[in-house]
């Protein structure tokens, strides 16, 4: 399902559906859906190239990546909020 253009009202967007359902009018799918379908296949292609070996180091990568920032973030007892660490070179 498509989401409703933010430029239509909910008549215009009823009669839309009714002219795709008829097959009076297509819906082409805008830019940004273009980009995100294109960045997608490119995804899925990147990773029939990989070899396991490779697929298997950026994991690590990015588990390692995510661990680090996990471990910048420190909660303070008294309040809620996290607080990044900080290094003071005296």
């Amino acid at each position: 399902m498509q989401k409703r253009p933010k430029n239509l009202d909910l008549n215009q967007l009823a009669k839309r559906i009714v002219d795709e359902a008829i097959g009076d009018e297509t819906i082409e799918p805008s830019p940004a859906e273009q980009k995100v379908t294109a960045k997608k296949k490119a995804t899925v292609a990147r990773g029939k190239k990989l070899t396991s070996e490779q697929r298997t180091e950026i994991a690590k990568n990015a588990a390692n990546s995510r661990w680090k920032s996990k471990q910048d973030v420190d909660v303070v007892s008294d309040s809620a909020l996290p607080v990044k660490k900080t290094q003071i070179i005296a």
